[in-house]
């Protein structure tokens, strides 16, 4: 099953993707957060079946979770990008907070701020929380899971590198693009088996297998929701491959007019353009 949140008449919904179109839900719960919170994809996807049909080429996407209560960002934790940025190894995860009011949906313009020139992609596997809890078992993680999709982490990287804190670089207005749905994880297999691939202009500039992640997925739910209670909506960006811009000799900066395409395999393709702010 595939979950999205859009925008159609002006007006803020969310449902169940069908190849070229969008069971709309929005009469039901508010919005997909809630509906999460309600109860289990299946109860959702009971629903649909007398819900209003939406072209796809009659909505705006937005992030898959527009509002969560969490945004969660792992850092470093790929093999390949550890050996990149020079870092050694660790016995815990980094993590750092990216601000809901950051992300834009799929097709969305990622904004290239003015106050820097460095603006980086970061293609990543996001991760969203179905059912809460607290200090939940590695063994137990995947089934408070609601589903998965893709994120372009964007990285203002002199701003994230002011200090030994990442937080600055990574909340610029509309740098985090999010989407363009969540699939449920009987559609996506192993999620430690997943080709991430990262295009800038239709050049490949990221391609990994979420294999080289240090952390994995349950162990990054256990760890976190030990020092927090994770709910549903909870978004857990799982770290970046090898291959980002401020890496590449010279440099490949974002800049305006550029295509950013993440796509990981048994998910979807997430598209944006680059726009100069203001």
């Amino acid at each position: 099953m595939k979950l999205a949140s859009f925008v159609a008449q002006g007006r803020e919904s969310w449902g169940i993707v069908e190849e070229d179109s969008v069971r709309d839900l929005g009469a039901r719960f508010a919005d997909l957060k809630a509906a999460l919170a309600h109860g289990a994809p299946g109860e959702i996807a009971d629903m649909a079946a007398d819900a209003p049909r939406i072209p796809l080429a009659r909505i705006a996407w937005l992030p898959v979770i527009p509002r969560p209560d969490k945004i969660l960002c792992i850092g470093i934790n790929y093999a390949m990008h550890r050996a990149e940025m020079g870092r050694a190894e660790v016995p815990y995860p980094t993590v750092f907070t990216r601000f809901f009011n950051t992300q834009v949906g799929h097709g969305q313009p990622i904004v290239r701020p003015r106050a820097s020139r460095q603006l980086d992609y970061e293609g990543e596997l996001a991760v969203v929380i179905g059912r809460a809890g607290r200090a939940i078992a590695a063994r137990d993680a995947l089934s408070h899971v609601a589903g998965v999709s893709a994120y372009n982490d964007g990285s203002v990287r002199d701003w994230q590198s002011h200090t030994s804190q990442f937080t600055p670089g990574k909340n610029f207005p509309s740098t985090g693009a999010f989407g363009p749905w969540l699939v449920s994880l009987d559609e996506v297999g192993d999620l430690s088996a997943l080709r991430l691939r990262t295009r800038v202009n239709g050049e490949t500039v990221q391609d990994a297998s979420t294999a080289d992640m240090i952390f994995k997925v349950p162990e990054l739910i256990a760890y976190c929701s030990t020092f927090t209670e994770l709910v549903p909506g909870d978004v857990i960006i799982t770290g970046t491959p090898g291959g980002v811009g401020s890496k590449r000799v010279p440099p490949l900066w974002l800049k305006d007019g550029d295509l950013v395409e993440v796509e990981i395999s048994n998910i979807a393709t997430l598209a944006n353009p680059v726009r100069d702010e203001g």
